[in-house]
């Protein structure tokens, strides 16, 4: 893919160092795209380290531990999204030490590498809910025999990994992630970069556009706002389609930017499903000036919650008065 950023270097310098040097990314240009093979079934997986390593995890379960957080493929709970804690037992309470170290393992392959990982653990420190342990990590079905998914949650976070078992899904399903800190100025805040990434687009749109960006009253949070709509229900704020060739390749370093923190055959899998549901150019993206929880927005400040949106993509992210973002991305709808 592209070379990834020091946890401590300055992201701007990273996305510029990062679009100056890609030849062969993870995401071409539109016109590239248009000469890529179909996608199968089901996409390649490059890199299998986490579901070798998740295979290994089920392997050591005893039966107690398999009681506790295995559930069957088809169980309710498989796609939820559990934003603010574990989905079931604490890794602490259900977890020998060694297998909290396999854990980590897994959620390290899940990621881009360790600035990923520094994204995905928040720094360290889980958010809110201050360890590893205090998370959850649960698995549906069986991975030595077929169908699996892996899920860690905790607070601020959902993520996945199943082997492609449920085609036509990126991630796995719906995906999950948040930052107590200010979404805009903090330090901090391990995402504000991606919010920096949208403005700098939002910026370079000229007034009519702008005007046309603008969104009033957000989509809200939950499940609900990232159910799939398809390609003839209208969606919110301007379409990739009618931007410039130089707002364009912001919207493409946009993207670049949102699927940083993941492995590349994640990425790679994101990017062939916007190409089956139509590719680029049916993304829209939104801007919000409704205010949350009191925050008001200001030209230094033009937006509380930000959007991406294609027949089978959505990316709703919550800016003020910090992060919360839900994904959904299927070529199923």
């Amino acid at each position: 893919m592209f070379p990834l950023p020091n946890p401590n270097t300055d992201r701007r310098s990273f996305l510029k160092t990062t679009i100056a040097g890609a030849t062969a990314l993870t995401i071409p240009s539109l016109a590239a795209r248009a000469a890529e093979p179909e996608l199968g079934p089901k996409p390649r997986l490059v890199n299998t380290v986490a579901e070798d390593l998740i295979k290994e995890l089920y392997s050591g379960l005893d039966d107690a531990q398999k009681k506790l957080v295995v559930k069957p493929w088809n169980h309710k709970d498989r796609q939820t999204v559990n934003p603010n804690k574990a989905l079931d037992k604490l890794i602490g309470n259900v977890y020998t030490k060694s297998q909290e170290d396999l854990l980590l393992k897994i959620v390290k392959a899940i990621c881009s590498g360790e600035d990923g990982f520094h994204q995905i653990s928040r720094a360290g420190t889980w958010d809110a809910s201050k360890s590893f342990e205090n998370c959850g990590a649960d698995i549906f079905g069986d991975p030595s025999k077929g169908q699996f998914a892996f899920l860690l949650t905790g607070h601020h976070l959902t993520i996945r990994c199943d082997g492609d078992s449920e085609p036509g899904a990126a991630f796995g399903g719906p995906i999950y992630y948040g930052h107590t800190p200010d979404g805009y100025d903090d330090k901090k805040n391990v995402f504000a970069y991606q919010t920096r990434a949208v403005e700098k687009l939002f910026r370079a749109l000229d007034e009519k556009q702008q005007a046309k960006a603008y969104v009033q009253k957000t989509p809200g949070e939950g499940a609900g706002s990232i159910r799939l709509k398809g390609e003839k229900a209208p969606k919110p704020g301007i379409s990739v389609s009618e931007l410039s060739k130089d707002q364009v390749k912001l919207m493409e370093e946009v993207m670049r930017t949102l699927l940083s923190p993941y492995r590349a055959a994640d990425a790679d899998e994101v990017m062939k499903i916007i190409k089956l549901t139509g590719g680029m150019e049916k993304i829209h993206f939104a801007y919000y000036t409704e205010a949350e929880e009191g925050f008001k927005t200001s030209e230094k400040r033009p937006f509380s919650f930000w959007r991406l949106e294609g027949p089978g993509f959505v990316w709703n992210y919550r800016v003020l008065p910090h992060v919360h973002t839900y994904v959904n991305i299927s070529s199923k709808v």
